[in-house]
């Protein structure tokens, strides 16, 4: 299952807060139709039936199904850049995440 880092966790709260979305609202990934290999993020107000869901506290991430399985060892990270926050994927440490998919 993909796990998020304590940053991903703040990130994905400010960003659905700062856009207003309601409790269960949150990030979803998909893979991309445009770019073979890469992830598209959108947020969303509610999962996709059929998504996987990744509850971190009050931050939500929605991730559809197919793309689950290719996400399922890594971790969702955030980092500050010039055009605000970007997120990352890394290979995760099998002994690093909780129950409850944050990497502390």
């Amino acid at each position: 299952m993909l796990t998020l880092t304590d940053n991903a966790r703040f990130a994905v709260q400010d960003i659905a807060a700062r856009a207003g979305l309601p409790e269960e609202g949150g990030l979803r990934i998909t893979e991309s139709d445009a770019q073979n290999g890469a992830f598209e993020l959108s947020l969303v107000p509610a999962p996709v039936d059929g998504d996987e869901v990744i509850d971190a506290g009050s931050a939500h991430v929605y991730v559809e199904p197919a793309t689950s399985e290719i996400l399922a060892d890594q971790k969702l990270d955030a980092v500050p850049s010039p055009e605000g926050t970007g997120f990352l994927l890394a290979p995760q440490d099998s002994a690093e995440a909780g129950s409850d998919g944050v990497v502390g």
